[in-house]
């Protein structure tokens, strides 16, 4: 619990602060305040259940922070502490609710008994608002939802539920299914979520009718989850959602624990293949990460070119259709790594209208089937908006292609690389990146990539218990004697003098 003292005085509210046995009465956190309006502040933001208040305070004084109090139906308990007796100060006292009023001096026993006296009522109305609230919607969501981290229902709810129902539902095995909303919320109700879980829970609730219940999962973020307990009539049911709502739905295996039959609608629903209508054909593939191809992705938004980014995801979709499984959770995946992919782009160029950029989300039938073709499009027009927007930005910090090229030589020196693999990855001559690079670095293609290979090979060297051949191939020669070769000409020594020369200094 919480408390306030509101004084101008700084020793009545030290002495309060002394004679008050807080601890004895649960209040673990205690605010101060000079006057009525740094008091409203704190009790608006941290709802204190305990409030002591002086009546004649400067700028606000008691009788408008008791008003303010009232009229903002707040539920605490307010001890007047005054040194005025006055008829005008107790009469407001009464009319704004106060629960009580002690006279400075203050007497510690009447402190304490009042104190007592107020944390006792407001526990006890404390229990009859949560026992009405218990019937609304939030309070459903958040009682269901803990129960699927307890395992069971609790004793009470299920007694409410029984009377609600008319069936008998202790100890009795149950159906969970999930109803993934993240999609739904973005597709037919415009990011609205508040009216989308509205709707969407209103038609389940009306489907389910006595054979169940539909509650927001309040521990996953965009989720509905289904409770039933009648095995004859769960997949009707739950075909029925799905073709109301336009979206899948997983069920998991019956159980009487809700922790397991919670687990299993969650793991079905991850490896739902969406390409064969929930059969799942496949279980040995990993899902595809769009982080494994940031690299490749990097180079055809540096270089604005779409053709390139299409050739990226064309092999990512190739890798779907050829194994006929696309499961659920690729989703999920493939947005969140796209999220990541997307902000770090706008941060690096300084794109601040995020807002703008295309959500591709429209790969959902009519009747909740998955449109592969859809997500296809969708997903390269999300691309395709993505390089059109760093392209045009007026603040654009892209390195030159020379430097691109560069970056590429230094990230991948060990491979064999030629001239032609270099044009073909940005799109230009063989002649224009000799010429341009060799203005720019003073050194063609060929010398600067061996000086890169001499100077990694050389902090290899340091280590002793490299071999010069092992040396030799992480570098990109797989001819140690040319390695040897090629390092002499550089070096004006042999890598094995080198290393001597090292072990000498």
């Amino acid at each position: 619990m919480k408390a306030i003292i509101v004084d101008d005085e700084k020793h009545v509210r030290e002495g309060l602060m002394l004679l008050a046995e807080w601890d004895k009465f649960g209040i673990e956190t205690i605010f101060e305040a000079a006057d009525g309006e740094v008091a409203m502040k704190i009790i608006s933001e941290q709802q204190p259940e305990i409030i002591f208040t002086d009546m004649n305070m400067p700028r606000c004084d008691g009788i408008d922070l008791l008003k303010w109090i009232h009229s903002s139906d707040f539920h605490s308990k307010t001890i007047v502490v005054s040194g005025y007796d006055d008829f005008k100060y107790t009469k407001n006292a009464i009319t704004y609710g106060s629960f009580d009023y002690i006279l400075k001096p203050i007497n510690p026993n009447e402190l304490n008994e009042t104190l007592s006296r107020a944390v006792v009522e407001w526990q006890e109305q404390n229990k009859k608002r949560l026992s009405v609230l218990e019937n609304d919607k939030v309070i459903w969501d958040h009682l269901f939802s803990s129960a699927l981290n307890n395992g069971n229902l609790s004793n009470r709810l299920v007694e409410q539920l029984e009377s609600e129902f008319g069936v008998r539902i202790s100890n009795r095995p149950c159906f969970i299914a999930i109803l993934p909303m993240k999609i739904l919320i973005s597709s037919k109700y415009e990011g609205d979520a508040d009216r989308a879980f509205t709707s969407v829970l209103l038609k389940c609730n009306d489907i389910l009718d006595k054979n169940g219940i539909a509650f927001r999962n309040i521990n996953k973020e965009e989720e509905i989850v289904l409770l039933l307990w009648e095995k004859a009539a769960v997949k009707k049911v739950i075909r029925t959602v799905s073709k109301s709502i336009g979206c899948p739905i997983e069920i998991g295996e019956q159980h009487a624990s809700f922790i397991h039959a919670y687990e299993t609608a969650s793991s079905n629903l991850k490896n739902y293949n969406l390409l064969e209508n929930g059969m799942q054909v496949v279980n040995s593939l990993s899902p595809v990460y769009l982080l494994d191809y940031s690299e490749e992705i990097k180079w055809a938004i540096q270089s604005g070119s779409m053709e390139q980014m299409n050739e990226i995801l064309d092999r990512i979709f190739k890798t779907f259709e050829e194994n006929n499984y696309f499961p659920y959770e690729q989703i999920n995946i493939w947005e969140s790594q796209f999220a990541i992919l997307k902000d770090h782009w706008l941060k690096e160029y300084e794109l601040k209208k995020r807002d703008l950029l295309y959500r591709g989300v429209h790969y959902w039938k009519d009747n909740g089937g998955f449109s592969f073709c859809k997500f296809k499009e969708e997903k390269k027009k999300e691309f395709d908006h993505l390089i059109k927007m760093v392209s045009g930005c007026k603040f654009q910090k892209e390195k030159n292609s020379v430097q691109m090229i560069e970056e590429f030589i230094r990230k991948n020196y060990q491979k064999d690389i030629k001239l032609q693999d270099i044009a073909d990855r940005f799109f230009l001559s063989r002649e224009y990146i000799s010429r341009k690079f060799k203005q720019e670095y003073d050194e063609t293609i060929t010398d600067y990539l061996m000086k890169i290979r001499i100077e990694k090979a050389k902090e290899l060297l340091k280590n002793p218990y490299l071999k010069i051949y092992e040396i030799s191939d992480s570098v990109g020669y797989q001819n140690d004697k040319y390695f040897i070769k090629v390092f002499k000409k550089r070096e004006g020594i042999t890598p094995s003098e080198f290393r001597n020369t090292l072990k000498t200094n």
